[in-house]
């Protein structure tokens, strides 16, 4: 009886100890903070799938806290410095939120430019390995993506030519989107994301360009009820996110641990966020369809006109570059060059 007492006793404390070893604290804890809820797209299936794949390959030794919806304070214009000092580990935002500061990726901004989000993603990371290093030298940068082409969804009128936004409040995502609506003859106006259903609901704007997959957590799609697409060899506009993580807080990983990030990092991980974008916006448009919404197609001749009449905006950055010494028509050569690449990949 006594052996079989102690052999127990032996089995119980080498169970304590494989569920303390698989328990035991991580060696590396990083907060990881953002502007959208936990339902959003970006959250659900991108940076809480991200968070868990370093945590596994890591094998518990990072542990990724993750803080929505702005929960560390701030606003989301804040969130690139809040990495940058390390009053975080990590942070994913909008560079289009503090303009003036990352201009070379505004060539992916430009109309017209983008693909989907995959090939447009992947383009954009390489393009930002190899010509960005001076704009984000004083962070770790995980990757850079753009969300699938964006639509226009209208509280009250049909957008079915260019003319139509003409008088109309419209809200801009990025400068370049606001210099393109600007020569339609809309008045544009800027805010973050959060923002915009209240904005939206008040008449403070008439009109916003999104991609659906920020229309459906938003509910947008039952404040803005006319939704316009646009069907050619490029979408309307896109803009671009920064994922990055805190110098410091990379510099301080043993190297098997860094490798865990950097192999989490890069085109791959561009392409991972682009196909992750891509499959929310199949079904985030759809309940806009579902609701019985109105939807107008940009295309054939149509399409053509707004091409022509927004190549003013390209026009006037390649100028404006130049000007600030940058080879603009080499990088707007280069992205092209890239998105090509990636679509044949």
């Amino acid at each position: 009886m006594n052996k079989i007492k102690l052999k127990s006793l032996a089995l119980l404390a080498g169970s304590i100890l494989s569920i303390n070893a698989i328990a035991a604290d991580p060696e590396y804890t990083f907060k990881l903070h953002h502007m959208l809820p936990p339902a959003s797209n970006a959250h659900a299936n991108f940076l809480q799938p991200w968070a868990e794949q370093v945590e596994k390959d890591s094998n518990g030794r990072i542990h990724i806290e993750l803080y929505p919806s702005m929960q560390l304070g701030g606003s989301p214009p804040q969130l690139f410095d809040q990495v940058r000092k390390g009053i975080v580990d990590l942070t994913w935002t909008v560079g289009g939120y503090t303009p003036g500061r990352f201009p070379k990726a505004t060539v992916f901004e430009l109309p017209f430019v983008p693909v989907n989000a995959r090939v447009t993603s992947m383009a954009l990371q390489e393009y930002a390995e190899t010509e960005m290093q001076d704009e984000l030298k004083d962070v770790h940068l995980l990757a850079m993506h753009t969300h699938f082409p964006g639509s226009l969804h209208s509280r009250e009128k049909d957008i079915k030519t260019l003319e139509d936004l003409k008088g109309l409040k419209v809200r801009a995502p990025n400068k370049m989107l606001a210099d393109a609506l600007n020569i339609i003859g809309a008045n544009t106006v800027f805010m973050p994301v959060p923002t915009m259903p209240s904005a939206l609901s008040k008449g403070v704007i008439d009109v916003t360009a999104l991609p659906f997959e920020v229309v459906k957590p938003l509910k947008i799609q039952e404040l803005a009820t006319h939704q316009t697409e646009f069907k050619g060899d490029r979408g309307f506009y896109t803009q671009f996110f920064i994922f990055a993580m805190n110098k410091d807080s990379y510099a301080k990983l043993p190297d098997d641990l860094k490798k865990v990030i950097d192999q989490n990092s890069g085109v791959p991980l561009a392409g991972f966020i682009g196909d992750a974008f891509d499959a929310y916006e199949v079904g985030a448009r759809k309940e806009a369809v579902d609701r019985g919404n109105t939807f107008n197609t940009i295309e054939g001749a149509e399409y053509e006109h707004w091409k022509t009449t927004l190549a003013p905006v390209t026009t006037q950055w390649i100028e404006d570059m130049n000007k600030e010494g940058y080879e603009a028509q080499r990088l707007l050569d280069k992205a092209n060059s890239l998105i090509q690449k990636y679509q044949n990949f």
